[in-house]
């Protein structure tokens, strides 16, 4: 999926992906990474999510990251915030309170960004990527975070012959391959669940099981 393809879908309003509330998994587990309150946190492919402004709600520096200025602009008008704007290599910053939105591609996020997030809570970034972008997503991303570092990722696993991506199904395999053995992160599951019966486009889709799987992980060495 290039940069073009969800540029459209939100030029186009195709944002099915956007949820109208806060995550509950998001609220159920966060706290089990016991991050200090200011800790910064970064959130890839945001889009406008509601999650963004619990994590800030909870006294955190939350970085998102988002490549369409649709979705951002969208995000601050629905908040009801004005932020202040400024333009730097890596994109245009937005920035109000503890919620800063970089308005740009997540593969122009820089090393020195990176490594001052202590966080970071996916649940659409990597399951937005084919899984050749996914290689070079969390090499780029996740190889670039400080020691330490510890966050919350949230995946989909369902037969992928079964139904073109995205969102696509990222199976635990292959996140120890990427995360464990080659990038030097603690893997743990938090949560495996049977989802379905609550997703019928998906089943509408030619699905018949679809699970979403919480881990924790925490980086060892960098």
């Amino acid at each position: 999926m290039d940069a073009d393809f969800w540029l459209q879908r939100w030029r186009a309003g195709q944002t099915g992906f956007h949820q109208s509330r806060v995550m509950p998994l998001l609220q159920k587990y966060w706290g089990s990474l016991a991050l200090p309150a200011a800790s910064r946190v970064l959130v890839p492919l945001a889009g406008k999510s509601l999650d963004v402004v619990w994590l800030a709600a909870q006294g955190h520096q939350v970085l998102a990251v988002e490549l369409s200025p649709l979705a951002v602009e969208q995000f601050y008008a629905e908040q009801g915030l004005k932020p202040e704007v400024r333009d730097s290599a890596m994109g245009r910053h937005y920035l109000a309170g503890n919620i800063e939105f970089l308005c740009g591609d997540i593969f122009d996020v820089d090393a020195a960004t990176l490594a001052q997030c202590a966080g970071f809570y996916d649940r659409a970034a990597l399951i937005a990527l084919t899984p050749e972008l996914r290689q070079r997503y969390v090499r780029h991303v996740y190889g670039q975070m400080a020691q330490g570092c510890r966050g919350l990722l949230l995946t989909l696993e369902y037969t992928q012959e079964q139904m073109d991506g995205p969102p696509f199904s990222v199976p635990e395999a292959e996140v120890r391959k990427h995360y464990g053995e080659a990038g030097g992160w603690d893997v743990q599951v938090l949560d495996r669940r049977s989802i379905l019966d609550k997703e019928p486009k998906f089943a509408a889709r030619g699905l018949d099981s679809l699970d979403t799987v919480v881990y924790r992980m925490e980086r060892q060495s960098a």
